[in-house]
């Protein structure tokens, strides 16, 4: 039997040289670099107060490589974060085994702001001198991001009227009742709570007040319409995706076909897609050429859009809806077409219409005690027989199962037509044409 060296997998302490875990030409390497060289991070410095005075701050520039590095490899949390650069070689390296506590990493991600604008800036600047940016072609799509605010606190401002108008009246009723109380003898158990509950509204009708008189108008949409703002984040909007109804933006980013570099990335709060393109198309105006191509999908398709980028003689190529119809090679598409989908299509489809059997269309036999379907086809009868003594009640049951059971049968078979279940009013219409007979 073969032999070989055991593994051994269990913890050590082991010599590491730091820097000679960033290899050149990985990822990490060339962040390091950039960082570290090529991108100027002094704008950070305003940051702190701490020249004289105060603890040591983490270096700007060792959280940007751990964050960067992090959302590279999928991990998107604070806490995933410092774990990784506890336990993971490559994160202790770019953050020089510093080990910053997660709320540090927070606060750093959720201040940054405008800072991270000309840090995309310069990355694109040492993109574009590398070579990477081909300028042949930009592709532009987007995707829509939840925002960290309620969509039931959207609405209009009219509507923000009724609700502030509503916790008025209902702080007033419930401040009449609780004096009412305190007019008694004896104080109802439940004035607590029902003061506790007044001073809610009151503050909820407070703050919706509030928030009207910073915001003196509606929002506006490309054509004027009314928008419907929101109360927690007034820049966000409503807006449809495959999970249903969320409140917030349209992330949209220009992508350039040679090495697939981001060259503008925004986030807007609106649903629509055809009103970002001309916006996009006029951010990347320092990085195109006359000809340089404009890629986008069918939902930034429109007439004015078009009539815009061609008298800015702007070579694009904009799907519109029926473009897949007008494609010989998607001819048998339709085949393969979804089920509607339930977010936008509500209604149910339509069912045609049956054709029903009448009581005139079978024949009776009182003789053969049998009944004839409009095939000519004769039905056999179910159920035992009853006793002489009710012999018209067998009769009419007869005839009543009968009609129903070849309507049936001819509604697979002979008589080529829909079965239908019969109705109450169908079975005593069947029963007085057998009594007729």
């Amino acid at each position: 039997m073969a032999r070989y060296k055991p593994v051994d997998t269990q913890p050590k302490f082991v010599a590491s040289d730091l820097a000679a875990q960033l290899l050149p030409g990985t990822f990490e390497h060339a962040l390091h670099h950039l960082l570290e060289h090529a991108i100027d991070l002094t704008p950070f410095d305003a940051r702190y107060r701490n020249d004289t005075t105060g603890a040591p701050a983490y270096a700007p520039g060792m959280l940007l490589r751990v964050v960067l590095f992090a959302y590279s490899r999928g991990i998107v949390s604070s806490r995933a974060i410092a774990r990784a650069c506890e336990e993971q070689v490559t994160f202790i390296a770019l953050s020089g085994d510093s080990r910053p506590h997660f709320t540090t990493i927070a606060q750093f991600v959720s201040t940054l702001g405008d800072q991270m604008a000309p840090i995309f800036a310069a990355v694109l600047a040492v993109c574009d001198r590398q070579g990477l940016i081909g300028r042949e072609m930009f592709a532009i799509d987007g995707v829509k991001l939840p925002s960290n605010a309620s969509k039931h606190r959207s609405g209009t401002r009219a509507d923000f009227e009724r609700q502030a108008t509503k916790m008025e009246r209902a702080a007033d009723a419930m401040l009449a009742r609780h004096r009412e109380a305190d007019a008694r003898d004896v104080e109802p158990s439940l004035a607590a709570k029902d003061t506790a509950r007044r001073e809610r509204l009151g503050r909820d009708a407070a703050e919706l007040r509030t928030w009207l008189t910073e915001h003196p108008t509606d929002r506006r949409g490309a054509r004027g319409a009314v928008r419907k703002s929101n109360r927690t984040d007034n820049e966000s909007a409503k807006m449809a995706t495959s999970k249903g109804v969320i409140q917030g933006y349209t992330g949209v980013a220009t992508v350039d076909a040679a090495h697939q570099i981001i060259v503008d990335a925004q986030a807007h709060g609106v649903g629509a897609e055809q009103e970002l393109l001309l916006p996009v198309v006029a951010a990347t105006t320092a990085l195109r050429t006359p000809e340089t191509m404009i890629t986008a999908d069918a939902g930034y398709h429109s007439e004015a859009n078009l009539r815009t980028l061609a008298d800015a003689h702007v070579p694009a190529l904009i799907a519109d809806k029926d473009m897949r119809r007008r494609d010989a090679r998607l001819a048998t598409q339709a085949r393969y077409t979804a089920l509607p989908h339930a977010l936008h299509d509500k209604s149910r489809p339509a069912r045609p219409p049956l054709a029903v059997f009448g009581a005139d269309d079978f024949t009776y036999d009182p003789v053969a005690r049998t009944c004839i379907c409009p095939a000519g086809k004769s039905l056999y009868r179910r159920g035992a027989a009853r006793r002489a003594s009710r012999a018209i009640t067998s009769v009419r049951t007869f005839a009543a199962l009968s009609a129903t059971a070849d309507r049936a049968r001819c509604g697979r078979s002979a008589c080529g037509r829909r079965r239908r279940r019969p109705s109450a009013m169908w079975r005593s219409s069947t029963v007085a044409s057998a009594r007729a007979t």
